[in-house]
């Protein structure tokens, strides 16, 4: 087994609310780790040398499939084969997922634990008190009910009855059962769900180094060559190699190349994730179809009732996408016209993107194996909806410009407008959520993807000259008052699209001697944001001055801020308060910015926010000047 790494972190910034986690996948694959303490989960609740107080309340969390759960596992394994943490009397898992199918329902805490746990039936109350246990909240990012801290009344009897959220928001205050250790998991963007006064300790799981990322596809593999050639093809692509950091999402790479390269030696390896996905789709289509021997399948051909199954669960994807939710009951498939009693909801070409889990009530559970998998499948029904006219679909998603203009479906009749103002529509929405849905919309464009995804996208013309005017348009969408932060995703819609020329532009212009001399466009300052953003070494300063462009140009270079010691930023509006470019660079894990210089930059309303990031934990800022 490969594990995954485990650091015991200081309070996450807000920020990651408003960051998709492939930024976040991003960002972890790059960092130096300068103030964190790396931990085994069998130590978790054990205290540092220097702690006074004991570990109770422990929150860690991790992007999606980056194996939060698999460490509960791990340790709940060691616990019950005596090996590890043998002072703890019960580990009582309560997993969201389950939680969720009686959330409208009270009980007492007695009563649930024998609910979802029938082996503990002769355990009585005055035996649950002295007891040292540890509850494991399994998946809070999964919860359909939020825990409130506030007013949630007080519970402190464990005979008492009350609702799911008031009995675990006090089990995890120790109004109730004050001993008891609790270890949350869950993904960033719900971890401020809990109240920090409530927690002793927040742990990370950041995925995989680069390191396991070869050693899991050398275990993975025993043909060396193979898993050589692999690698080696990984590392020319630097978004693709990023994502293996992603457990769930080695195993995807793992099945389409191991694929490609032992049945179809001469086609050509996908290079972006959308190609990625694309073949992953059609490696499952291909285990349900039988071939003549050598025949090489380069197309997805599915029959009547699979294509349909695939568009609903296209639906379901898109549907709970916009909803934040990734998990399912039998009341969501049956909205979307999925009959739940039949074999091909989670067989035939399904049985590797889509899982089923029966929990109590022998009741079932679905989820996609992989939030990425929601979003291309989601990608993939919006972009059918498109070529298919479902205007009703349209409608809804597109409501209206950022002039609060409603738009017409005539807004929307080329490929070109179609995905414009699918990015227009991401960068108005409050948060990053729909970033890779984007990103695969835009990769479905391209003739190789609909040559190999067949029927599913139905009839559009992609012609060489289509897609330049695609890319044209992506070049000049505005982003003056959007967050310059998100912007940068036009650059990675742009490379779905196989256009690597702003790119390369960039990659010159830093090399170049005449860098004040040359003006860039706003596309041209998010690649030169992001590839400053990833440099591996921190750099010293960002002179927003000396850099030749537009008032939207230099607001989109302020994001790279978050990789320079130094920022000296002039003329420009600072967007966002708590999730704006600054805010991250000032509470980034770890934050780098030691010296700030403010010249003719408007705050407005966020001033005061300003001040609030200086007091975060991570807030390494020693000189701040302001100049209007």
């Amino acid at each position: 087994m490969i594990y995954t790494e485990l650091y015991i972190t200081e309070e996450p910034s807000e920020a990651m609310n408003y960051h998709h986690e492939v930024r976040q996948v991003q960002s972890a694959s790059k960092k130096k780790i300068l103030h964190e303490t790396p931990i085994r989960s069998q130590d978790i609740f054990k205290t540092l040398p220097d702690q006074q107080r004991p570990i109770r309340v422990v929150l860690t969390y991790g992007v999606a499939g980056v194996g939060k759960t698999f460490l509960v596992q791990k340790f709940t394994l060691d616990w019950a084969e005596g090996l590890e943490n043998q002072d703890i009397s019960a580990v009582i898992l309560l997993s969201f997922r389950e939680l969720n199918l009686v959330r409208n329902q009270q009980y007492s805490l007695l009563e649930l634990l024998i609910f979802f746990h029938p082996t503990l039936h002769r355990v009585t109350a005055e035996k649950l008190i002295v007891c040292k246990l540890l509850f494991i909240l399994d998946g809070l990012d999964e919860s359909r009910f939020l825990l409130d801290f506030t007013n949630s009344k007080l519970v402190s009897d464990v005979t008492q009855k009350s609702t799911i959220s008031e009995l675990l928001s006090n089990l995890i205050e120790g109004n109730l059962l004050p001993s008891a250790l609790i270890w949350i998991t869950s993904r960033p963007a719900a971890v401020h769900q809990i109240a920090p006064t409530c927690l002793d300790r927040m742990t990370e799981v950041r995925g995989f180094t680069d390191a396991q990322k070869e050693e899991y596809f050398r275990r993975r593999f025993r043909n060396k060559e193979l898993s050589s050639r692999i690698i080696s093809h990984l590392k020319t692509s630097r978004s693709l190699y990023i994502m293996c950091g992603i457990p769930v999402y080695c195993w995807i790479t793992a099945t389409v190349l191991e694929h490609m390269l032992t049945t179809e030696e001469s086609a050509e390896l996908p290079k972006t994730l959308t190609d990625m996905y694309s073949h992953f789709l059609l490696v499952q289509t291909k285990k349900k179809q039988k071939y003549h021997e050598g025949q090489e399948m380069r197309r997805i051909e599915l029959t009547r009732t699979d294509r349909e199954v695939l568009l609903k669960l296209g639906r379901l994807a898109f549907e709970h996408l916009q909803k934040k939710n990734i998990l399912f009951y039998q009341e969501d498939l049956e909205q979307c016209g999925l009959d739940v009693t039949e074999a091909s909801v989670y067989s035939g070409v399904c049985t590797e993107i889509f899982k089923r889990e029966s929990v109590i009530f022998q009741k079932p559970v679905y989820c996609f194996v992989h939030l990425s998998i929601q979003e291309f499948l989601a990608a993939i029904y919006m972009f059918h909806c498109y070529t298919n006219r479902k205007t009703e679909v349209l409608q809804e998603f597109f409501t209206e410009d950022d002039k609060g203009n409603k738009i017409s479906l005539e807004d929307i009749s080329s490929l070109e407008d179609f995905l414009s103002r699918a990015v227009e529509e991401y960068l108005l929405i409050p948060n990053s959520h729909l970033e890779l849905f984007v990103r695969f919309l835009n990769g479905l464009s391209m003739k190789s993807n609909q040559r190999l995804l067949g029927g599913l996208l139905g009839q559009t013309e992609s012609s060489p000259e289509i897609i330049q005017r695609v890319i044209n348009k992506l070049k000049v969408i505005s982003c003056q008052g959007k967050c310059p932060d998100r912007c940068i995703n036009i650059l990675h819609c742009l490379l779905e699209n196989n256009d690597l020329s702003v790119l390369q532009e960039m990659q010159d212009f830093l090399k170049s001697d005449n860098k004040s001399e040359t003006e860039l466009s706003g596309i041209q300052c998010s690649a030169l944001a992001y590839i400053l953003q990833m440099s591996e070494e921190v750099l010293d300063e960002l002179d927003l001055a000396k850099y030749k462009t537009s008032e939207d140009g230099r607001w989109r270079l302020v994001p790279a801020i978050v990789n320079f010691r130094k920022a000296r930023l002039h003329d420009v509006f600072v967007f966002g308060g708590s999730i704006g470019s600054l805010a991250i660079a000032l509470t980034a894990n770890p934050s780098h910015l030691t010296e700030l210089h403010l010249s003719s930059v408007s705050l407005g309303e966020y001033a005061e926010d300003l001040f609030t990031h200086l007091g975060h934990p991570n807030c390494r800022l020693e000189t701040l000047r302001s100049v209007n």
